[in-house]
Order: C-alpha cells, then sequence, then structure tokens
C-alpha cells in the first residue's frame, strides 16, 4: 500500500478561520490530504503554506449548489477520494425570537443546516462506493439546549442533529460513520464580525439583554481552545468504537448534563400524566 493509499483525505468547509481552520492543520500535521474551503479562498494563505502538496483550496458557499457539487468533485479530481467531510461552515446569531426576521431565519438555516446537509449528500455516493468514510457535523451544545436569544441559533443546530443520528443509522451499515461535535465557548470568530444581531425591542431586554451582552463581551475570553478541540475529533474519529456525540469543553459537559437531568426529572414528574393518554 503506497503512502498516498493510507493518507485520509479530508473535505472541510469554513476554514479560513476557527475550527475548520485548526481541523486542517490537525489533518495535515497527522499527514493526510486536505481540501480547505472557503467562500473567499484568498483568506487560505496560510494553510497552503502550511501543507504544500497535500492542501488544495476550492472557493464554497455551501448555499450555492454549483459550488457544493464542484468542491466534492475536485477533491476526488484532486486526490482520488473522500475520507472525511466537515460540515464547519456557519456563523452565530443573538435576537429573540420575535425580534429576527422570517428573512434572517431562512439564511441562517440555510448555511447552517441546508448548506450542511447539501454538501453531506454530495459527498455520499462516494463514501458509499469506497464503503467508508466519516462525516463530521459540527455542532454546538446549542444543539442540545436553548436559552434566550440563540432561538436561530439552536433551531439550526437542533434541525442538524436530528437528521445527523438518522442519518448515522441509515449510513453505518454501508461503513460511514457520522460525528457529531458539540463545542462549548471557544476561541474562535462566533461572537465578533461572524455574530449577526436582529434588532432589539425594549420588551426583551430583561431576557435577552443578558445574552447580547454576554456576546458583545465573549470573543477572546471563551475558554475553549480551538486547536485541541480540532486534535479531540481526530481522537475520537481514530477511535474503534467512536461516539455518535462528542461535546467539547467542561461548560459543554456541564451545560448538557444540567439539561438532560432537567429532562429526565420533567419526563419523570409528569409520566402518570403521559401514560394515562393510551388506549386502555
Amino acid at each position: 500500500m503506497t503512502k498516498q493509499q493510507t493518507q485520509r483525505v479530508w473535505l472541510i468547509t469554513g476554514c479560513s478561520a476557527g475550527f475548520g481552520r485548526e481541523l486542517a492543520l490537525a489533518a495535515l500535521a497527522a499527514g493526510d490530504r486536505v481540501m480547505a474551503t472557503a467562500r473567499d479562498p484568498r483568506r487560505l494563505g496560510e494553510l497552503v503554506a502550511a501543507g504544500g502538496e497535500r492542501l488544495r483550496t476550492a472557493p464554497l458557499d455551501v448555499t450555492d449548489s454549483a459550488q457544493v457539487a464542484a468542491a466534492v468533485e475536485r477533491t476526488v479530481a484532486e486526490f482520488g477520494r473522500i475520507d472525511v467531510v466537515v460540515n464547519n461552515a456557519g456563523n452565530g446569531s443573538v435576537g429573540a425570537v420575535e425580534e429576527m426576521t422570517m428573512a434572517e431565519l431562512r439564511e441562517l438555516l440555510d448555511v447552517m443546516f441546508f448548506g450542511a446537509v447539501e454538501v453531506t449528500k454530495a459527498a455520499l455516493p462516494h463514501l458509499r462506493a469506497q464503503g467508508s468514510g466519516a462525516i463530521v457535523q459540527i455542532s454546538s451544545m446549542g444543539g442540545q439546549l436553548s436559552m434566550p436569544g440563540f432561538g436561530a441559533y439552536c433551531a439550526a443546530k437542533f434541525a442538524l442533529e436530528g437528521l445527523s443520528e438518522a442519518l448515522a443509522a441509515e449510513v453505518g451499515p454501508l461503513g460511514v460513520r457520522v460525528l457529531i461535535v458539540e463545542p462549548g465557548a471557544f476561541r474562535t470568530e462566533f461572537g465578533g464580525s461572524r455574530m449577526h444581531r436582529s434588532a432589539a425591542l425594549d420588551a426583551y431586554a430583561g431576557t435577552v439583554g443578558p445574552t447580547r451582552a454576554a456576546v458583545d463581551a465573549m470573543d477572546g475570553s471563551q475558554p475553549g481552545d480551538p486547536a485541541k478541540a480540532a486534535a479531540a475529533i481526530l481522537t475520537a474519529l481514530d477511535h474503534p468504537a467512536p461516539p455518535l456525540r462528542l461535546a467539547l469543553g467542561g461548560d459543554a459537559v456541564d451545560a448538557i448534563a444540567a439539561h438532560q437531568e432537567r429532562l429526565r426529572s420533567e419526563l419523570t414528574g409528569w409520566e402518570k400524566l403521559s401514560r394515562s393518554t393510551d388506549l386502555e
């Protein structure tokens, strides 16, 4: 077996910063080959310098069907296969449900849900044909729980997780794995320029206001290290029995655990009434 045959081939969306950039660097450090994509590939100069012949770039706006298809086909043409698809492209959003416009909600879902689905669907025929591969969905602890001001963002992540859980059961028997990654707060651009803010209404100053203030102050103060997150994702992918969901960061573990406990308590507390609706 040649060296190229043992190197995984990655297709990663949203590589200009954050998790996408760090995953590309981690894959290169592991000796793998990477198709790094971004809306503007000119922002990928550092990756090009680091990757040499093992890295290629492609323009990819995940809301553009033609670019999605072209990026997948170019990966196969350049490297001969695809082993890991990472759906990372996206941005944050803060605003109460009433504050957001329908256009804002649809735009967010187009990128963070429908875009990820289209990339996944475009790559799946190649993964199925080779009988192996992995799809990494970059979700969030917000894919398990929500809070005031993050309704739109969490709706996209909830949708991605629901689809991905079904997908995992569908493609597992075909040799393809799915890994849903649920980070907490990491030092990416999430709280900065890539955070959309809906116009505020005074009525929600007491509920969404603190969320807006936290978002405005968070950039550069988050506890999570994106490079360590990338290393953890590679560790999970290399494990013979990887999880379906991988929480990243102590804040994510604590928040998800507390949420699951609240769900269990509520289910148990209302169990008698819930069961009373069955036919006798």
